[in-house]
C-alpha cells in the first residue's frame, strides 16, 4: 500500500483494489456513525480509543497478525470518529503534518 497526494486528497492504492480516497472513507464513516457519536461525550469516545489501543497492544505482544490488523482498524476508526466529532479534517491534517511537513527530526529515536 502506498500514499500519494492529489488535489489535497490522499489516495490509498493497492495492487488488488482500485484507488480509494481516504477523505471519502472519513466522510462515509461520519455519515454512518456521527449521529451515534454525537450523542456520546468526547471523553467516552477517547476511552473507547484507549480500550482499542490496549487490545492492539495485546495483539502485538502475542504477535497475532490477524488480530493486529483487526485492532489497527478499530484504532483508526476511533481516531476518525474523534476527528469527526470535532469536525477536524483529519486527512488534511495528516498530509500537512507528515507529507508536507516532516516531524521525524523531533522524534526521540536511537540513530
Amino acid at each position: 500500500m502506498h500514499f500519494r497526494e492529489s488535489s489535497r486528497k490522499i489516495h490509498l492504492s493497492t495492487s488488488i483494489r482500485s484507488t480509494v480516497e481516504f477523505a471519502e472513507v472519513v466522510k462515509a464513516i461520519k455519515e454512518k456513525y456521527y449521529s451515534i457519536d454525537s450523542k456520546s461525550s468526547p471523553l467516552f469516545l477517547l476511552s473507547v480509543l484507549f480500550e482499542e489501543v490496549g487490545e492492539l497492544a495485546e495483539a502485538v505482544r502475542k504477535n497475532k497478525l490477524e488480530e493486529i490488523g483487526e485492532e489497527l482498524c478499530d484504532v483508526l476508526f476511533m481516531v476518525i470518529s474523534l476527528a469527526n466529532y470535532y469536525n477536524i479534517e483529519i486527512e488534511r491534517k495528516l498530509v500537512e503534518k507528515y507529507l508536507t511537513g516532516d516531524p521525524s527530526s523531533r522524534w526521540d529515536l536511537e540513530r
